[in-house]
């Protein structure tokens, strides 16, 4: 990985904008994103930015060859080691661009990966970027190879007589991501004992998500005391964090802290962390955290909403936007926000770092949850004193008959609870 040398890497960040191209972030922003990410990762002084427009993508070489020309000089200026491209950028154009500029080139995938790699903390998370980094190195395997020429000899054993030497490293990949599925598929069966361990318990979960950078972790840590890892910087938390949390009504909750969203993440890196997102599917409540100061807020709302869609959110999870950062507004911005009368209720204007609104947050989770529950008549025999005495210290119980066969109890509980109260 790159980014741990001892003397920083000299980086400069290119973001392309394709003429004709309909972005759903303005050019200058996703620039100052891409700038963003360059800063996330430990070890990289970024030394210069710069948008380029493109007419028309060069099969070779991405830009035409007036602007690899113009852009050599300022890279040769900046004195850059590497080049962070912020899009997909195919090996071929790779290795010319690293051949014509002499430094080392990394796209948007590149980088997102070493990010992650960066802040992956959990057995789960640190295989789920291997594998995600395993696929994207067997594409760009056809780069900077010597000794594609070489053929392997031997025994016949691996591949046989005659098989390149690119080929024999695409198999050792294959071979390693199967390995890494299978240990996956170990620590995912594990997630799910715990998550049903969970669903025994009677505590609803509050899922925290959002675009990254809008403030989770920092309102997750006020909520919980939780030292989790809260900093201005993109994809600050990786894996989910989940605390006990109770409500002033003694109510108990379980909050849940996840990755943050971004836009154009690559597909295959959702499909690599759709095991840590599943708190998010698991969940009785969705809370969704925007930066409302961002210039491009309504651009993050969207693509938090596309990436909870294609994670598969059932309708029925309710979600309430919480406007975060109302600090960074005008004063008088921010005082209209908290005392709207005419906001809708699934939003909440707070911010983390003051500790403002969290009270009127913490009021519509509390109501958000009870809205959930349903009322039920169960019948329990006179033996059962167990879960008679579970009920009521639950405090689901409405009313109690005696009736020949044992207790008759009106409850009025959540699901969560009905289950916990069968499986008893």
């Amino acid at each position: 990985m790159i980014g741990h040398e001892q003397a920083p890497t000299r980086a400069f960040v290119i973001h392309p904008e394709f003429k004709g191209e309909e972005a759903r972030h303005a050019p200058q922003y996703a620039l100052a994103e891409a700038v963003s990410l360059a800063h996330a990762l430990p070890g990289l002084e970024v030394v210069g930015d710069q948008l380029v427009r493109i007419a028309t993508a060069q099969p070779k070489t991405l830009f035409g060859k007036g602007k690899v020309e113009e852009l050599q000089q300022i890279l040769k200026t900046a004195e850059a080691e590497l080049v962070l491209i912020d899009g997909p950028v195919s090996p071929k154009q790779q290795q010319n661009l690293e051949k014509a500029w002499n430094v080392k080139i990394l796209d948007r995938t590149g980088l997102i990966l070493e990010i992650f790699s960066d802040r992956a903390r959990t057995r789960e998370g640190v295989l789920q970027v291997e594998l995600a980094a395993l696929g994207y190195q067997r594409t760009r395997l056809v780069r900077a190879w010597t000794h594609l020429e070489r053929q392997r000899g031997g025994l016949g054993f691996v591949g046989g007589p005659g098989e390149t030497q690119i080929e024999a490293d695409r198999r050792a990949i294959d071979e390693q991501m199967v390995r890494l599925r299978r240990q996956l598929e170990k620590v995912v069966r594990t997630r799910e004992l715990h998550r049903a361990s969970r669903a025994k318990v009677p505590f609803p979960i509050v899922a925290l998500v959002g675009y990254t950078n809008a403030g989770k972790s920092t309102l997750f840590n006020y909520l919980t005391g939780a030292d989790v890892l809260a900093k201005d910087m993109l994809f600050a938390t990786l894996d989910p964090t989940m605390r006990r949390v109770k409500l002033e009504t003694g109510a108990e909750i379980i909050l849940s802290d996840t990755v943050g969203f971004i836009s154009d993440l690559p597909h295959q890196l959702v499909a690599a962390f759709r095991a840590t997102l599943e708190e998010v599917l698991e969940a009785d409540l969705v809370l969704h955290v925007r930066d409302i100061s961002h210039p491009e807020t309504r651009e993050q709302k969207a693509d938090v909403e596309e990436i909870l869609a294609e994670l598969g959110l059932r309708e029925e999870v309710p979600v309430l936007e919480v406007w975060n950062k109302i600090d960074l507004l005008e004063t008088d911005e921010a005082e209209r926000l908290l005392t709207a009368s005419e906001r809708d209720e699934s939003i909440l204007p707070i911010s983390a770092i003051t500790g403002a609104g969290l009270p009127a947050l913490l009021a519509e989770v509390t109501r958000a949850l009870d809205s959930e529950r349903h009322a039920e008549t169960v019948l329990l025999p006179f033996s059962d004193g167990k879960r008679r005495a579970w009920a009521f210290k639950e405090g689901i119980v409405q009313a109690e008959r005696q009736t020949e066969e044992g207790f008759e109890l009106d409850v009025l509980w959540t699901a969560r609870q009905s289950a916990r109260f069968r499986d008893m």
